[in-house]
């Protein structure tokens, strides 16, 4: 059986990935094991001895993520770097309710910039259980780390089979180039 290749970014708390970061042996000097590592944007932090259990991230056509959690009971949504270059200088971001029922495709809550407005589009089913307060004051985070410290919502997962019909990072990739 031929295991999937872990490609493992670690950008330093306050560095900014640009939108077309290589994904190959990134070597970052300076790390000494065991180092904290932001896992993919949900704010949670982990120790590298716990990257075993890597989380499934998907994107939808409309730029937005989700990620989900070991289990794929929980997911945390955001847009994606491609999305928030396109929009500029965000100003202000319209967060959903908590405990809000959404559908995949609903809208769960809105992005301003300085260009343009634009809808958070729900990739799956479930119930809002936390948002990213932050957001509030700063929703320059998005611009910062759209998949990072700028993550919109979590949600509990409704139905995770939905997850499955979202594109991986490679498949996002070829999107974004067309």
């Amino acid at each position: 059986m031929e295991l999937p290749v872990l490609e493992l970014v670690v950008v330093r708390r306050g560095d900014v990935p640009p939108a077309s970061l290589p994904l190959h042996n990134q070597q970052v000097e300076g790390l000494e094991a065991p180092h904290r590592v932001s896992v993919a944007d949900s704010g949670r932090s982990r120790t590298n001895a716990d990257l075993s259990a890597v989380l499934e991230k998907k994107y939808t056509k409309d730029h937005e993520w989700v990620e989900l959690n070991e289990d794929k009971t929980e997911g945390t949504i955001g847009i994606t770097h491609y999305a928030a270059s396109a929009l500029g200088e965000v100003v202000y971001v319209e967060l959903p309710e908590q405990d809000l029922e959404v559908t995949a495709g609903d809208s769960m809550g809105a992005v301003e910039s300085v260009k343009s407005a634009n809808d958070i589009m729900t990739p799956v089913t479930g119930k809002v259980i936390a948002t990213n307060e932050k957001l509030q004051e700063k929703p320059s985070m998005i611009n910062k780390g759209p998949e990072a410290e700028g993550w919109i919502a979590r949600l509990k997962i409704g139905d995770a089979k939905e997850v499955d019909g979202l594109m991986d990072l490679e498949a996002y990739r070829k999107h974004t180039e067309e």
